[in-house]
């Protein structure tokens, strides 16, 4: 099957991100968790993308 790649634009707010890694568990492929910290690493497919950011706690994770 193939996968849909975004060219969304993804921004974690670092000040807000609580480091709970609730993007890292839904969406493995696109966030890890760094210093305590959320981070994008550039790629995810939409889906994904949107149930990460749904799924923050402090709402952190905008994609546009």
């Amino acid at each position: 099957a193939w996968i849909k790649i975004t060219m969304a634009k993804v921004k974690i707010d670092k000040e807000s991100c609580i480091g709970c890694g609730a993007c890292e568990s839904l969406c493995p492929e696109a966030f890890k968790m760094k210093d305590g910290k959320a981070e994008f690493k550039g790629k995810g497919n939409e889906k994904c993308l949107k149930d990460a950011a749904d799924s923050c706690p402090v709402n952190a994770i905008s994609i546009k």
